[in-house]
This record gives C-alpha cells, sequence and structure tokens, in this order.
C-alpha cells in the first residue's frame, strides 16, 4: 500500500516520521465526494477548478487510480505532448546537488534493480510500517516504486542522497494531476512532496525541516511553471505539521481526504526569496 507518514524531524521532541499521506487515500480507487473537502477562509478556496491536463489524464478512465502509483500508462510520445516538454517533473534526474546546512544533498530518481533493498530496509522498520503500510517482503516495496516508474510520470520516486550517502526516501508529485486536486482548489503545476527520513540516526535532530526547505526550493528552483509546493500531513501529526511551517510552508486548509483529515501545507514561490 502507499504512504501515509514518513519520518518527521523538528529539532523539538524526537519524531518518528513524518507525514506523507496522499498515496494511501489515492490508490484505494475510491470515488471522491462532490465537495472539495476544504475548510479554509482563505483566498485558496477560491474558484475551484480541475487543470485541463488533470481532465485529459483523467477521461474515460473511471478505474484510475492517483498519483503514488497506477493502472494507467501512457506513450513517450504522449508524455511529450505535455507543457514541461518530455515528462511532467521537469526531468528530476538533471536537478542537480543543492547546497544545504546539513551538506551537498541531491534526489536521484529510483533505480528498482539497485534501491530495493535498501528501501525495503526503511519500509519495514517498525517506526516506519505503521505510516506508510508497505512492511513485507521487496515484492511489496517493489509494486509500489513501479506503479510509478511505469506510469504516466505524475509520480517520481527517489532517493535523497547526503554526502554521497543515501539516507531518504522522497516521492515528488504532481499535486494537480492527482485525484488530491479533487480535494483542494489545485491550481496548475502544483507539485507534491512525500519524504522517509531512512536511518534511525537522521531522525530527531532538524535534518527534516532542512530537507523539506532544500527540496521546496529545489521544486521552485528547477519548475518554473510551479507557482506552489504542497503537502498533506494528518491533521493529528502535530510535529509534521511544524516541520513544514519550519520548513516555510504555511498552513492552508483542512481537508478531508478518503482515508483522513489532513492540513493541506503549501510553499508559495512568491515567498521563495524571503525565506
Amino acid at each position: 500500500m502507499p504512504p501515509t507518514d514518513a519520518s518527521a524531524d523538528t529539532g523539538a521532541a524526537p519524531v518518528t516520521e513524518l507525514d506523507t499521506s496522499l498515496g494511501t487515500a489515492l490508490d484505494t480507487g475510491a470515488v471522491p465526494s462532490s465537495s472539495s473537502g476544504v475548510s479554509s477562509d482563505n483566498e485558496d478556496t477560491m474558484d475551484l477548478r480541475l487543470p485541463d491536463e488533470f481532465i485529459a489524464l483523467f477521461a474515460d478512465e473511471p478505474g484510475v487510480r492517483g498519483a503514488t502509483g497506477g493502472d494507467r500508462q501512457v506513450t513517450t510520445e504522449q508524455a511529450c505532448d505535455t507543457p514541461d516538454g518530455d515528462d511532467l517533473l521537469d526531468r528530476i534526474a538533471d536537478w542537480g546537488v543543492t547546497s544545504t546546512p546539513a551538506g551537498a544533498f541531491r534526489l536521484v530518481p529510483v533505480r528498482v534493480e539497485s534501491d530495493l533493498p535498501l528501501i525495503t530496509r526503511w519500509m519495514n522498520d517498525p517506526a516506519v510500517t505503521a505510516f506508510w503500510e508497505l512492511a513485507g517482503p521487496e515484492t511489496v516495496t517493489e509494486e509500489h516504486l513501479r506503479g510509478q516508474l511505469e506510469g504516466d510520470g505524475r509520480s517520481v520516486p527517489c532517493l535523497g542522497v547526503l554526502e554521497g550517502t543515501p539516507m531518504s526516501y522522497w516521492e515528488i508529485y504532481r499535486a494537480d494531476l492527482g485525484l488530491l486536486a479533487r480535494h483542494y482548489p489545485a491550481r496548475p503545476h502544483d507539485t507534491g512532496i512525500h519524504l522517509l527520513v531512512g536511518g534511525v540516526a537522521n531522525r530527531g535532530r532538524g535534518l527534516g525541516t532542512t530537507l523539506l526547505r532544500a527540496v521546496a526550493d529545489l521544486v521552485l528552483d528547477k519548475r518554473p511553471s510551479c507557482a506552489r509546493v504542497v503537502a498533506e500531513p494528518d491533521l493529528r501529526n502535530t510535529p509534521s505539521v511544524s516541520a513544514f511551517l519550519s520548513a516555510g510552508f504555511r498552513f492552508s486548509a483542512e481537508v478531508d481526504l478518503p482515508d483522513k483529515r489532513a492540513a493541506l501545507m503549501v510553499r508559495d514561490r512568491a515567498l521563495h526569496d524571503v525565506l
């Protein structure tokens, strides 16, 4: 099953997981309610309209799955027809290294053949299994990864490599093209983040917040069409919400997803140069 939470790291009390939900809700195939599921008085609740790309992707596909996996596949030619050129997330593999207070960091798209054992080990960590729900043999994790890698490019699983060492698992996804877009007023090219800090030694010391800030900056730097980076931690996961806030995200709304009530967190491009 897809993720619900991942390792949070606020630098305060030790936290086992940074919430990374969405996948569970989207991969169930459940039909969302007719309402947007958003409770907020701010401007983000205005003008709810699904992007044309979203409508095109889901046309005539009543059983399609969501952002972190899926039954639908498109050809390379179809992917090249998107506004982004040859993929939906502007070639994450080419984003390169970014400097952080913790050291040099980069996102490297997952290669199942070489990365599966490490990611499977992380998914079987007792602190992780309750949230990501991917515990079990390698075949469980492999199915989750291939659902993205062999899909239409809306979600890209990556290893987070810090100072040359793989230490975290990320999913960068097009929030405006997934079923999450039916639950909040999505804007074209909204980009979402899921995060799991793998090693116990890397948790509980503020590293999650540091990397969230760095990756949000990367998204905004490398995806000029993207005006917002979003996330949807469980509303009850106060440490996770705090980590996002510390990384420059703002609380936008409460969102009713099929499996939980989430805090919609938003990082705006307008504040990119200020933070």
